[in-house]
């Protein structure tokens, strides 16, 4: 991606926290038919190798696990807050009008060759950590223990897993860096007003930017 100095995320904590708050990424692999889509949760080994690794599974039937050049690397988009921001909440617009809107968002894109994990243990243990991540906040989480094993068996048989070694991880925060502390202000508080979740997320970031 177009990635301006002042845009760029380069702490890999940081990278790896918004992976881990939105783990639904957005697998692109090419293979004979060309570019595809795959839209699956993943779990981040975040100490596997200098960038971590990312596990996921997609259903048998998915013809990506077979099709995915093992000789490219593929690509995953995770992506945090975003939002318009309009012109209007800039100060810097009383002075002379040459102001317009925008979009802030944080994204990451992370490279690697896809391997294909076909063993029904390791895909339970990775489905296990996923779930019960997931469900930790839970009054009664579900486990995967709580279904019939014949059921569950049946699933995992139904499903293979997906790992990627991260080669490679970009990381965009768009976050009013190149506007004065002064517009950066009033877009936070512009947001704030929105009152959604993703404007008041992304008015933290904004308040927090380095310019």
């Amino acid at each position: 991606m177009h990635l301006p100095k002042h845009f760029e995320q380069t702490e890999i904590a940081e990278i790896h926290a918004l992976i881990l708050g939105n783990p639904l990424g957005s697998l692109m692999t090419v293979g004979s038919g060309g570019l595809s889509a795959t839209h699956i949760p993943f779990e981040l080994a975040a100490e596997a190798g200098p960038y971590g690794m990312l596990m996921g599974h997609v259903a048998r039937a998915n013809p990506v696990w077979r099709e995915a050049s093992p000789d490219l690397q593929a690509l995953v988009v995770f992506q945090g807050a975003n939002a318009y921001i309009s012109p209007s909440w800039y100060p810097s617009k009383k002075n002379s009008g040459k102001v317009v809107p925008t979009w802030n968002y944080i994204a990451v894109h992370a490279y690697g060759r896809v391997r294909v994990v076909d063993d029904a243990e390791r895909i339970r243990a990775h489905i296990e950590r996923l779930t019960n991540r997931e469900e930790s906040g839970f009054a009664q989480p579900w486990s995967i223990d709580d279904a019939p094993v014949e059921f569950i068996e049946k699933m995992l048989g139904a499903v293979v897993g997906i790992e990627i070694d991260i080669a490679r991880l970009e990381g965009k925060w768009k976050v009013s860096q190149n506007r004065s502390s002064q517009d950066r202000e009033g877009v936070a508080k512009g947001l704030r007003k929105l009152g959604t979740p993703s404007a008041q997320q992304m008015a933290f970031y904004v308040e927090n930017a380095e310019s």
